[in-house]
């Protein structure tokens, strides 16, 4: 009956029956709603290639519980679930939290992955407000329960070219051409397919001389960069994971591959773990990512809190995505008054928060359930650190462009 009802529910919430899905899932949401606090899943890759990013993602959940008591928002409860880099099992694990009466969801970091939670989540009714996924269709098929504050991977792409035109232009010298290598997965696949899209239409100085893709979880990628170099590209540009991007610098560097600049518009790069490990050979990498504004009131009771659990660790979207996602759904309880699926859904619907931590003017989700409104910065490696360089409005320091070569560096 519980599977019955449940797409009954949302069967209800696309006839645009709050009060309807309410009735038919009865039994399951009652419980739900006198629940005292918001029982949140938090779905992340915490086994498997990704899982020191899914780690960092629990981090900025974890400093969410202190920050968001202290502002006045109702308290928060964890049930952990692990996708172990694995769509399926991500599918698997959202169904057992779901069965475990969660409020809410929140997760994957992963496109692949967070589309399989979210066809169990529109099934059962139940809202995911996504922290980290960029793939398009996530908020393209007319899903009534997904609610993503993370940019679509266009939105990542057109920023990313805005952004590149802002550096070219301080630092006076540009590239004329650019090879694309990315992972081979539905957020790399996406991402390139987007460059490669908008391209022709960005006014760009430079032209892709090629395009290779690679498995993330290869352990051998001299290949790739063997091809890579071979194409005398001025610049290329990645867009990988952690382990791997740490595998293609060390076979830069190993090959002598001394482009004009390394460019990424994914993760890996910027993460703690790249720039402990790669140590000098990690610097002057340009990241173009979604990002926090250090600005903002409530990006600064995030910094002081992150930096009181974590003091050895450095602040990145990992951790203020994730923050941002329990935020929200905070929020939208909040303004509910009720842990029923139905009205969070809607309160989720009419979310407009100005005091948030990531870059743009807030969070407000279109018919769709994306935030149009969020963007990207520039960042760039620096000594193990990832200051701001662009837009100019939050730069933190001046760029380093083109970048030096590997014996160069301090």
């Amino acid at each position: 009956m519980e599977r019955l009802s449940s797409r009954t529910s949302r069967r209800s919430v696309l006839a645009g029956g709050a009060a309807a899905i309410a009735t038919s899932i009865a039994p399951f949401s009652i419980g739900r709603a006198q629940a005292s606090k918001l029982k949140v899943g938090v779905l992340l890759p915490r086994s498997g290639p990704q899982a020191q990013i899914g780690i960092d993602c629990q981090r900025g959940a974890d400093v969410a519980i202190n920050v968001l008591k202290a502002k006045g928002f109702p308290e928060l409860e964890f049930v952990l679930g692990d996708t172990e880099t694995n769509p399926q099992i991500a599918r698997a694990q959202a169904e057992k939290l779901i069965d475990q009466g969660i409020h809410v969801l929140t997760g994957c970091f992963d496109s692949g992955q967070t589309l399989a939670a979210a066809q169990v989540c529109e099934q059962k009714g139940i809202p995911l407000v996504v922290n980290i996924a960029a793939v398009p269709s996530l908020t393209d098929q007319g899903y009534k329960t997904v609610f993503r504050n993370f940019p679509t991977g266009p939105m990542i792409a057109t920023d990313a070219f805005q952004l590149q035109k802002e550096l070219y232009t301080a630092a006076g010298k540009a590239p004329k051409t650019v090879v694309m290598i990315h992972a081979n997965d539905t957020f790399g696949a996406s991402q390139a397919d987007a460059a490669f899209g908008l391209l022709p239409k960005m006014d760009m100085p430079y032209t892709f001389v090629e395009r290779i893709s690679y498995d993330p979880t290869a352990r051998d990628l001299s290949a790739e960069i063997r091809k890579g170099k071979g194409t005398n590209a001025d610049a290329v540009w990645f867009i990988s994971r952690l382990n791997d991007a740490m595998a293609l610098c060390r076979e830069m560097v190993k090959q002598r591959w001394e482009p004009m600049g390394i460019l990424s518009s994914g993760p890996g790069w910027y993460e703690g773990q790249f720039l402990q490990n790669l140590g000098k050979h990690g610097d002057d990498v340009v990241s173009f990512i979604p990002w926090y504004d250090p600005n903002k009131a409530m990006s600064k009771a995030m910094t002081a809190e992150f930096t009181k659990q974590f003091p050895n660790l450095q602040l990145n979207t990992n951790h203020a995505h994730t923050f941002e996602a329990l935020l929200i759904a905070s929020d939208a309880y909040k303004r509910a008054g009720a842990t029923d699926p139905a009205k969070l859904i809607e309160a989720l619907q009419k979310t407009d928060i100005k005091d948030n931590v990531t870059v743009g003017p807030g969070v407000k989700f279109n018919e769709k359930g994306q935030n149009t409104a969020t963007r990207c910065s520039a960042i760039q490696n620096r000594g193990g650190k990832t200051p701001t360089i662009f837009p100019a409005a939050a730069a933190e320091v001046k760029p380093t462009w083109p970048m030096r070569g590997w014996d160069k560096r301090a």
